[in-house]
């Protein structure tokens, strides 16, 4: 394992796509934060705490599961557990600022992105990735992206954070040959 970025890396990052955020949408009017759990949910409300120190706002912010909506349920021996989906306010018309820790295959978003839609007909969704790992399989691509790590197919990246890990930082790993 070689670390990429430890917590202070992490920390820059999500100021610079608070900002990156702010700027694009010239301000915080109807902007709604969703993260994607585990790890998804913790960075949404990190760039939440961030926007609120600069704007003195606080944004709406909730969690969206797409586990039901994911296209390999059938291919799996056992079936995930489900998180919880929190979504405090309408998002109809809102802005949405879907965040997640990693973006690879883009099928995890594409999941995500079904899910919102039981949930109304948002203006615009907006993608903010930690990480983005290339390797897609789908025609998606993140708005905000903390940091390009392209990946062998031979490699991972972990992504742990202080709220349910030991530390905050990302790793790139050597998986081994099954």
């Amino acid at each position: 394992m070689q670390q990429i970025l430890d917590d202070k890396a992490i920390d820059r990052a999500l100021t610079r796509i608070s900002h990156e955020i702010l700027e694009r949408n010239k301000g915080t009017e109807n902007l709604v934060l969703i993260g994607i759990p585990t790890r998804g949910e913790f960075l949404a409300a990190r760039i939440c705490a961030k926007i609120e120190e600069f704007e003195n706002i606080t944004l709406p912010t909730g969690t969206v599961d797409a586990t039901l909506y994911r296209d390999d349920l059938n291919l799996k021996d056992e079936q995930p557990s489900l998180k919880e989906t929190d979504i405090p306010i309408s998002i109809a018309g809102k802005t949405l600022v879907l965040v997640d820790d990693v973006l690879y295959t883009g099928r995890t978003i594409r999941s995500a992105l079904n899910a919102l839609m039981d949930y109304g007909r948002p203006a615009a969704i907006q993608l903010a990735v930690l990480v983005d790992r290339g390797h897609r399989e789908l025609p998606i691509k993140a708005d905000y992206v903390g940091k390009n790590i392209p990946t062998a197919p031979n490699q991972g990246v972990g992504v742990r954070l202080s709220e349910i890990d030991d530390r905050d930082e990302v790793l790139l790993i050597i998986k081994e040959d099954s």
